[in-house]
């Protein structure tokens, strides 16, 4: 069972990740901006730490602290993005924690002398191009707007997660989710995918697939999670059972 140290414990996905992790026989310290969110993580037998991601000397402080083997990036900020008068904005701050906040916990991980970083991305930032996109396909760089301040924050995740030597570097581009937390108790348009599901993904990622990127979604048309199910042995079907 491996040490890990996840950042975003306290998110939408790392709530349902956490638990699961531990169930697991993982040691997980659990990384939030928030010191209201410890009891939850605490509660389910993490460790809890505050931490800001910006804060590069904190963070590689309690990345070196935790000496995981295995860091999992799960971070985003996204609690505002349905309100169209915050939309914009709260995208920029995601996507700077994509930009900034990888680059600062990529220095640490590497400094903890981790040896796998798995982190969250996005599977709807695909250019427009025959469908079902599959990994190799390029992202919408060429995009406008919104979405381009997003696309430009998963190419920068992405090429410094995937370039983060000697670790071994893994991508999950997430669909869109639904499921507890999430806002959605039905799948959204495609690409989707439920939580529980995604947080499996990571689960499986700690000792399955090659580095790269892996696509994590629902069976549809848009893109294709054949190398997820074949590389990880993904299931878009797991539900966790936290009763």
């Amino acid at each position: 069972m491996s040490r890990i140290f996840l950042a975003g414990a306290s998110g939408v996905i790392g709530r349902r990740l956490t638990p699961l992790l531990l169930d697991n026989g993982h040691s997980v310290w659990a990384a939030t901006r928030s010191p209201d969110n410890g009891e939850f993580l605490r509660k389910h037998g993490a460790h809890p730490l505050v931490v800001d991601v910006f804060d590069a000397e904190a963070l590689a402080t309690a990345v070196l602290d935790a000496r995981p083997e295995i860091v999992i990036h799960q971070l985003t900020d996204l609690a505002v993005v349905h309100d169209p008068a915050k939309r914009s904005n709260a995208l920029a701050r995601n996507a700077r924690i994509r930009d900034e906040g990888t680059r600062n916990l990529v220095a640490a991980a590497r400094e903890a002398g981790a040896r796998r970083l798995i982190a969250q991305s996005i599977a709807w930032a695909y250019a427009p191009g025959p469908r079902p996109y599959c990994e190799d396909h390029p992202l919408d760089l060429n995009a406008e707007g919104d979405r381009l301040v997003s696309v430009r924050g998963v190419e920068s995740l992405e090429r410094q997660v995937l370039g983060a030597s000697p670790m071994d570097g893994l991508a999950l581009r997430y669909g869109r989710l639904y499921g507890p937390g999430s806002g959605a108790d039905a799948p959204p348009s495609p690409p989707s995918v439920h939580v529980d599901a995604a947080a499996y993904a990571a689960l499986l990622a700690i000792d399955h697939g090659e580095p790269g990127t892996f696509n994590v979604a629902d069976l549809n048309d848009d893109v294709s999670a054949g190398k997820a199910t074949a590389a990880l042995g993904w299931r878009a079907d797991f539900r966790l059972d936290l009763a």
